[in-house]
């Protein structure tokens, strides 16, 4: 609080804080003005209000409400592969359709603020979410530097950042890291993706995390297998519990 223009024994409090959340709400209106946020799936027509899908292509999703249930179609691919506290995506995930679409433009358009608005969307929804209280860190699923690197970004980095913004929950890339370069998951069985990722992960700053319970997040759930891998490096650490989100779910294979 900071005192200002004394005249005639009138005196102004000007609270400095207030001063500039207000300026930043009015400075990110004003960008919304110029350059509106656009439907993350189509980039034509702007969203509905407060989510990141327009009319017509919200239409066409089928969204997810896994998170408001301990087991759920997101954990069943998990029973007798790694212990999990909780699981769910955002959105149910169909080939050729929007949602793909969006996930594309994310991976491979160089459409970063996709991941974040999903991320920003999906951690609304798990802030209010009794089954997700309790979370001390969110940790996205790493690419190899080299294919970041090739990249220039990691989707999940992104997902990452819009849910910690949402939820207030401090997120971090730096604890768990991938040290082998894997080919790619699709295509593969799930024999196969479980083979592939097979010491791809280790963890860093162990003390860091002893004790917390880490959210691992990433883009599309298919058979789960780079989530168990890094879910399993993770409960290795003294008192250690995991959950899982990702943008998409697809069918289980």
């Amino acid at each position: 609080m900071r005192l200002l223009f004394p005249r005639a024994g009138v005196f102004l409090f000007i609270n400095e804080k207030l001063m500039f959340k207000t300026f930043q709400t009015y400075f990110l209106d004003l960008i919304d003005l110029i350059f509106p946020q656009l439907c993350v799936a189509c980039s034509h027509r702007p969203p509905v209000k407060e989510d990141v899908m327009c009319l017509f292509c919200k239409a066409q999703v089928a969204e997810s409400e896994d998170y408001l249930s301990l087991e759920n179609s997101f954990t069943q691919h998990f029973w007798g592969r790694v212990q999990i506290e909780t699981g769910s995506s955002l959105f149910y995930y169909n080939k050729g359709g929007k949602v793909q679409t969006a996930i594309q433009k994310l991976k491979y358009k160089n459409k970063r603020e996709i991941g974040i608005a999903l991320g920003r969307a999906f951690g609304k929804k798990l802030s209010n979410a009794p089954l997700y209280t309790g979370i001390n860190l969110i940790v996205p699923v790493p690419l190899h530097y080299k294919k970041e690197r090739k990249r220039g970004y990691n989707q999940s980095d992104l997902f990452a950042i819009g849910l910690s913004e949402s939820m207030n929950i401090p997120w971090s890339k730096k604890h768990l890291i991938r040290i082998k370069h894997t080919d790619t998951q699709t295509n593969k069985s799930r024999n196969e993706r479980i083979d592939n990722v097979f010491s791809a992960f280790d963890i860093k700053h162990l003390k860091d995390i002893e004790n917390k319970h880490i959210l691992i997040v990433d883009d599309v759930l298919t058979t789960g297998a780079t989530l168990e891998a890094c879910a399993h490096e993770i409960l290795k650490i003294r008192g250690t519990k995991v959950s899982f989100v990702t943008i998409a779910m697809g069918a289980m294979v």
